[in-house]
């Protein structure tokens, strides 16, 4: 796999980190409910995770997923850059506004984006117009859905998002009482970040862990949510140590392979 690799691979599972937040200060940042992130370019994630995973058993990043924040608006520029330097094994996943035109998505799709987001933690979006915006992106070049809501609230969208043919959801769906909703849906082929974990307050994430594994050992993929803006605290080798104590020899499926089957075309 080509693209950018961090940490030195001294450990036998490698890791697709499909959730990182890439805040390049040369392009567009928007004030959102009045915060504005400190930059984290590509090279200070590169020096992150290799702190983080140089000489652990799990090996070093080989590819991953750039994801929109609220702080960056529909702009695309930052990401198709963000891509370009990174290499093929990285991936995007956009903020779509809703006037994008099918060239417009085809050019995205050909810079290495292979979703959409809908952040309903820090944003009011139109979740009927959304939903066909992503279908009809779907139809087009295959993209999913990457949800940023909290698991309790997606019980209330569940007949509208249920169209969706492919689906994601963030860190967890970040709390207890979402998570019936969630596992239900895992049946019917939701996936679920393993990210975040410094958001996560309100949610027993081991026990999560396990009851999402258990319906669908395919569902769960990691994500270290760098820079992990605005959560408690950032990422730290020891979120690992708990995936891997809760989903044992599956370990290698939730850290690289669920992704890579989720997010597809990936060289």
């Amino acid at each position: 796999m080509s693209g950018i690799l961090v940490a030195v691979l001294t450990g036998t599972t490698p890791v697709f980190d499909a959730h990182v937040h890439i805040i390049d200060p040369r392009f567009p940042l928007i004030a959102n409910e009045g915060f504005v992130p400190a930059p984290f370019t590509i090279a200070d994630y590169t020096a992150r995770m290799g702190s983080e995973l140089s000489g652990s058993p799990y090996g070093g990043v080989v590819g991953g997923t750039v994801v929109s924040g609220s702080f960056q608006g529909t702009d695309q520029t930052y990401l198709t850059a963000a891509l370009a330097e990174l290499g093929p094994s990285w991936v995007g996943v956009t903020q779509l506004p809703l006037n994008a035109t099918d060239d417009d998505i085809l050019a995205l799709d050909a810079a290495g984006v292979r979703g959409m987001r809908f952040n309903l933690r820090r944003a009011a979006i139109d979740i009927v117009a959304m939903t066909q915006h992503a279908i009809r992106a779907y139809d087009l070049v295959g993209w999913h859905v990457e949800m940023y809501v909290d698991g309790s609230t997606i019980a209330s969208l569940e007949p509208v998002v249920a169209k969706l043919p492919l689906l994601c959801v963030d860190h967890l769906g970040m709390s207890e009482e979402g998570l019936p909703t969630v596992l239900r849906m895992v049946e019917r082929g939701l996936r679920v970040k393993a990210s975040g974990f410094g958001r996560l307050e309100n949610l027993d994430i081991a026990d999560a862990l396990t009851r999402v594994h258990a319906v669908n050992p395919g569902a769960l993929i990691f994500g270290a949510d760098l820079p992990a803006a605005r959560a408690a605290r950032a990422f730290r080798r020891q979120d690992i140590d708990l995936i891997a104590d809760v989903v044992g020899d599956d370990l290698p499926r939730v850290l690289a392979d669920n992704a890579l089957d989720f997010y597809r075309r990936i060289p």
